[in-house]
C-alpha cells in the first residue's frame, strides 16, 4: 500500500494508506441523467476538509477497523439517499456542458494509519501541508466520467485520535448540502453511538428552476437581455479582467512590486478573531449608534478584510477594487427552491469602488454598501447572474489582487458532525482550486468568534496581519 511522508518541525511524518474500497449504494437507483444549473458547472473539482477527533477514552479499544467498516456501513445508506453522490460527471456531446449521469459508480473510502500524534500538528486551525496527506486525492487524467464524487479517507493517529479527509465535488453540492449529506452520513455510521434519525430534509437533487433551457417540465429562463435587472458581480468581474489585461502594460494589476498573484506561491493563514475582539470592533466602528445600526458579524469583518487586504496588496488608489461574496439563494427565488435542494444555490453579490475611495471611506459606508449588495440578490438577479454564466462567464475566477472574495461558513458548523463519539476539535479545508478565497469559519472553542482562512502571497502577510489586526486587539 502506499506510504506518503511529510517533515513537521523537523520530524519525518508517514502516511500509510491500508485499504481502498468503492462504495455503492446500499439500494441501487435507477440511472439518469440529471441536468445541472450553470450554478454547478463553475468549478466542478473536489473541495476537501478534513476533520480532527482527539484521543479519547472512549475509543480506547475501538479499532481502525470497525471504524472503517461502520463508514462503509453508513455511506452505503447515505448513498442510497443521496444516490446522485455515487454517480459521475458527464460531459454533453451536443453543448459541451456538464451534467450528473446518476450510474451507481459509487463513492470512494480509503483506511489510512499514521504514527504522528496530533498534537505534532500544532494549531489545527492553522493550515499544514502534512493535511494534505489526510485525504485521498484521486488520479485526475482530464476525463470528468472517472473521477469520483465523494472520496474520504479515515486516518487513525498514534495517539489514538483520527481524522476523516473529506472530498465532494463543487458540481455535486454547495456548503449547506455538503453539511447535510455529511450530518447524514454521520447518523448513520453509528459509531460508538446509538443509530439514530438525523432531522433532515429528505433531499431534492433535480436542478429545476436553475436550468436555462427548454427541458421538460422546467422553467425557461428570459433570454439575455431581457431582465432590467443585472448581474453585477458579472459586470464587476468583467471589468477587472479588463484592468488587469490593461495593467499589463499600464500598471494597472496592483503595486509596481507585487504582481498578480498566481495560486501557486500563496500562503495559507487563519487568524482568529475572537467574539470580544468583533464586539470591540463594532464599538469603535458604531460608537453610541450600535444600538440603532443593524450590522452582523460578517458584514463588519468582511468590511475590515477588504479594506485591510486591499491595502496590504498595494493596489493603486485610482484602480476598481471588487468584494465580492456568496449569498444563498435558496429563500430568494419566486417560488422558493425546495426544502433540502442538494445542488448549488448560491450566486455572488459584489461591492466596487478605487482603492483609494475604500481606504478613505469608513467602516460604516463599506458595511452599508455590503448590506445593499446583499439585498439586492433576488429571483431577478439570480435569472440575469445564471443567463450570463449561460453566455460564456462559467469557470474557476482569476486570480486578480483586486478582487477580494469571501465565502461564509459560520452557518455551516462542521465541527458539530459528529462520526465519533463527539465533536471534532477542529475542521480545516484543504489548499482549493481557489486559494485566494477568505473562508470565515466558526471556531469550535469561542462560538461568537470568527477564524479567517486566506490565501496571501508571502510578501504582503506581515502588511496585511498589521492592517487586519488594528483595532481588533
Amino acid at each position: 500500500m502506499a506510504t506518503t511522508k511529510k517533515q513537521v518541525d523537523g520530524n519525518n511524518l508517514s502516511v500509510r494508506v491500508t485499504k481502498t474500497v468503492t462504495v455503492h449504494p446500499k439500494s441501487l437507483h435507477p440511472q439518469q441523467i440529471i441536468h445541472l444549473s450553470n450554478l454547478d458547472r463553475q468549478c466542478p473539482m473536489l473541495m476537501y476538509v478534513v476533520l480532527f477527533y482527539k484521543a479519547s477514552f472512549a475509543y480506547r479499544n475501538l479499532s481502525l477497523d470497525s471504524v472503517f467498516n461502520s463508514l462503509k456501513s453508513g455511506l452505503e445508506e447515505t448513498l442510497s439517499t443521496w444516490y446522485p453522490a455515487a454517480g459521475r460527471l458527464s460531459l454533453n456531446q451536443g453543448d459541451g456542458k456538464l451534467n450528473l449521469w446518476c450510474n451507481n459508480g459509487g463513492a470512494v473510502l480509503v483506511e489510512a494509519v499514521t504514527s504522528a500524534k496530533i498534537l505534532q500538528l500544532g494549531d489545527l486551525s492553522q493550515y499544514n501541508e502534512f493535511f494534505e496527506y489526510l485525504a485521498y486525492k484521486p488520479a485526475f487524467p482530464g476525463n470528468f466520467s472517472d473521477m469520483p464524487l465523494i472520496v474520504a479517507q479515515v486516518t487513525r493517529f498514534g495517539c489514538g485520535g483520527y481524522s476523516i479527509g473529506i472530498g465532494t465535488s463543487h458540481s455535486l453540492f454547495d456548503g449547506p448540502a455538503t453539511y447535510d449529506f455529511l450530518r447524514a452520513w454521520a447518523s448513520n455510521s453509528a459509531i460508538l453511538k446509538e443509530k439514530r434519525s438525523t432531522q433532515l430534509y429528505k433531499p431534492v437533487h433535480e436542478r429545476g428552476s436553475l436550468l436555462v433551457g427548454n427541458h421538460q417540465g422546467l422553467t425557461k429562463l428570459p433570454e439575455s437581455g431581457s431582465s432590467a435587472t443585472r448581474a453585477a458581480a458579472i459586470d464587476h468581474l468583467y471589468q477587472l479582467i479588463k484592468q488587469a489585461m490593461a495593467g499589463q502594460t499600464q500598471n494597472f494589476g496592483g503595486s509596481r512590486n507585487l504582481p498578480n498573484m498566481g495560486n501557486s506561491n500563496l500562503v495559507l493563514r487563519t487568524f482568529h478573531l475572537s467574539g470580544a475582539m468583533i464586539e470591540s470592533l463594532k464599538s469603535k466602528v458604531f460608537g453610541d449608534r450600535r444600538g440603532s445600526f443593524s450590522c452582523s458579524s460578517f458584514e463588519l469583518v468582511a468590511a475590515h478584510l477588504w479594506k485591510a487586504r486591499t491595502k496590504a496588496l498595494g493596489a493603486r488608489k485610482g484602480a476598481m477594487v471588487c468584494l465580492q461574496f456568496a449569498v444563498d439563494i435558496r429563500n430568494k427565488m419566486h417560488p422558493p427552491l425546495p426544502k433540502g435542494f442538494s445542488g448549488n444555490a448560491f450566486v455572488l453579490a459584489s461591492v466596487a469602488s478605487t482603492a483609494e475611495e475604500l481606504e478613505n471611506g469608513s467602516h460604516e459606508t463599506t458595511v452599508e454598501k455590503i448590506k445593499a449588495a446583499k439585498n439586492s440578490i433576488c429571483n431577478e438577479y439570480v435569472i440575469a447572474y445564471n443567463q450570463a454564466l449561460d453566455g460564456g462567464a462559467q469557470g474557476s475566477l482569476p486570480p486578480i489582487n483586486e478582487l477580494t472574495l469571501v465565502s461564509d461558513w459560520t452557518r455551516m458548523p462542521l465541527h458539530t458532525i459528529d462520526f465519533l463519539h463527539a465533536h471534532a476539535a477542529y475542521v480545516s479545508p484543504l489548499f482549493s482550486p481557489m486559494p485566494q478565497v477568505a473562508y470565515f469559519i466558526q471556531n469550535p472553542n469561542d462560538l461568537r468568534g470568527i477564524d479567517v482562512r486566506i490565501g496571501l502571497p508571502p510578501q504582503s502577510l506581515n502588511a496585511f496581519s498589521h492592517y487586519f489586526l488594528t483595532n481588533l486587539q
